[in-house]
């Protein structure tokens, strides 16, 4: 009895376990179709091809996000290091044309000045004095003109020989050559006053950058700097290359680079000079979009040789969205994450097969963010 009171709870205990785990499967066959559904339908909204982070590339670039064009490899890859800098004839470094005490400072740092524009005003006893010399010098040249008048006219009437009014001519001419070098003189001098007051005038149009003159100040020959004046406008990327360099990269050759905080900019290249003594070879390239401002450190790509070759983008755009490459395509006011094809990596870059056509503009540095913000959007969406 006991034996059989045994199997019976068996038996009992068997068919409750194939009757729980029999309902289990069905409420797994039940909600497994739909929780996929629901994950697949998660997966086109918020992650994979096609996915779409709603963030302007303004809005990004100040996450930390900066957005390169695309460029061609298969030639020579130079990595340039560089500074921004004002093109040639954009910046004025300006002196007193003569010593003396500064009376007035007629700007302040960061004024805008145009050209002709007053910086400072100065007394100079060396300005009295050139003024005084062109003053005599005007009063012995119009002598000099009166008596040749007088001389020519007596020589008509037969008072005065031929040779008489030749001396008299010939003075005429040599007083007003020496009121032209006075007068030369009082304009490289700021053409003072009388009183040696000398006003010292912007020679381009401008912000002021430097200011080195305070009220009451004495120059002396030795130190007659002012202020320095420059265009902010007029911005170049200048860039430092071996001298190898001269025989790779043409005028015309597009760089991608990034300035001190990781902020991209772009630059055709303008003019490329022959190494210098020290040989180094200076290339200048003209700023394209918003311009970083004078003096920041930038560090740029040229992709030299005829640049015919594959695709290349920044190794850090290319990230990896549910197991597949991808970049995040600027579209308009977002980014739009697209599935790629790479190739090759070398030194910070890396071939799209396929997947772009060349004229997209992508995320570069930072790419990265854009990813963590895909993925805060799948997390919320799973919630």
């Amino acid at each position: 009895m006991q034996i059989q009171r045994h199997w019976l709870m068996t038996g009992a205990a068997v068919v409750t376990a194939l009757g729980v785990g029999f309902g289990a499967a069905q409420v797994l066959n039940r909600t497994t179709p739909e929780a996929v559904e629901h994950a697949e339908e998660g997966h086109g909204e918020a992650g994979g091809e096609g996915a779409v982070i709603a963030l302007s590339p303004e809005q990004a670039a100040q996450a930390g996000v900066s957005v390169v064009g695309l460029q061609r490899g298969g030639g020579a890859d130079l990595k340039l290091p560089g500074r921004v800098d004002f093109a040639p004839g954009a910046e004025a470094v300006v002196d007193a044309p003569l010593a003396g005490a500064v009376s007035r400072v007629h700007v302040g740092l960061g004024d805008r000045v145009s050209i002709g524009s007053p910086l400072i005003t100065l007394r100079s006893p060396d300005g009295a004095a050139s003024r005084a010399t062109a003053d005599a010098a005007s009063a012995s040249a119009d002598a000099a003109r009166a008596a040749e008048r007088r001389d020519r006219t007596l020589f008509e009437q037969g008072w005065v020989s031929q040779a008489r009014l030749d001396i008299t001519a010939a003075e005429a001419r040599r007083a007003e050559a020496e009121l032209r070098a006075a007068r030369a003189r009082v304009g490289a001098y700021g053409a003072p006053g009388p009183n040696g007051m000398t006003v010292v005038r912007s020679p381009i149009a401008g912000v002021v950058t430097r200011l080195s003159a305070a009220p009451g100040q004495v120059l002396h020959e030795e130190a007659l700097q002012v202020a320095a004046v420059a265009d902010p406008r007029r911005i170049e990327l200048v860039f430092e290359a071996p001298p190898s360099a001269a025989g790779l990269v043409k005028v015309g050759d597009r760089l991608e680079g990034t300035v001190a905080g990781g902020r991209g900019v772009t630059g055709v290249v303008t003019a490329i000079a022959p190494a210098n003594e020290t040989g180094v070879v200076i290339i200048r390239a003209e700023a394209g979009g918003e311009v970083p401002p004078a003096g920041s450190v930038v560090s740029a790509r040229v992709s030299a040789g005829g640049g015919t070759g594959a695709l290349v983008v920044p190794l850090d755009a290319v990230q990896t969205i549910e197991g597949v490459s991808s970049v995040f395509v600027v579209e308009g006011g977002k980014f739009r994450a697209r599935p790629v094809v790479t190739g090759r990596t070398s030194d910070g870059r890396i071939e799209i097969v396929s997947g772009l056509s060349g004229s997209e503009r992508i995320a570069g540095a930072g790419a990265f963010l854009l990813k963590a913000e895909l993925a805060k959007g799948e997390a919320g969406h799973g919630h």
